[in-house]
């Protein structure tokens, strides 16, 4: 008869599925209450912000729409170009999604079905007219300046290398 001897790993996989288990629960309850309260609540910051105006609407929604659009995509950028393990990947989407909130706050009241993203719409209708399409536009005027740089720095990239293997020809005949 042979003895198996357990090997102990030190860890105690229970208490870990506990507490992922409590977390998920605690996320989840957290996404109820936000999805109930957040377009109310933004829809009316942004309408005490607009107070009405049409022209303030679309400033404050191009605004809105490029600055919280440009910056996460910068620094989803800047940082991925750093680094890419996988802790900072996961930090870079995280920051990038907390730059975006004004974004995905207003994404959450076009797009949602529920009560509060109803409301948010009313809202925004009466209080911030023309925000919503002066956040699309915002929105996306910084993906296509970000990609017109981008456009940029590999073209350069692309001469650069051009005109080195070209000096590396000439200078080798």
């Amino acid at each position: 008869m042979t003895e198996r001897a357990e090997v102990d790993s030190g860890r105690d996989w229970g208490g870990r599925a506990l507490w992922i288990g409590g977390i998920l629960v605690v996320v989840v309850l957290a996404g109820v209450v936000a999805s109930a309260t957040v377009p109310r609540w933004w829809a009316h910051r942004v309408g005490d912000q607009v107070d009405g105006s049409i022209t303030q609407g679309t400033l404050l929604g191009l605004f809105y729409g490029f600055v919280f659009t440009f910056v996460p995509i910068v620094v989803l950028l800047l940082i991925l170009g750093w680094r890419r393990t996988t802790r900072t990947v996961v930090v870079a989407v995280v920051l990038a999604l907390v730059l975006a909130l004004p974004n995905l706050m207003t994404l959450g009241i076009v797009l949602g079905r529920g009560n509060a993203a109803h409301a948010g719409d009313r809202v925004l209708d009466v209080e911030a007219p023309a925000f919503r399409g002066g956040t699309l536009a915002g929105a996306i005027l910084a993906v296509l300046l970000v990609g017109f740089v981008g456009y940029l720095v590999v073209s350069r990239r692309s001469a650069q290398e051009s005109a080195r293997r070209a000096r590396d020809t000439a200078s080798a005949s």
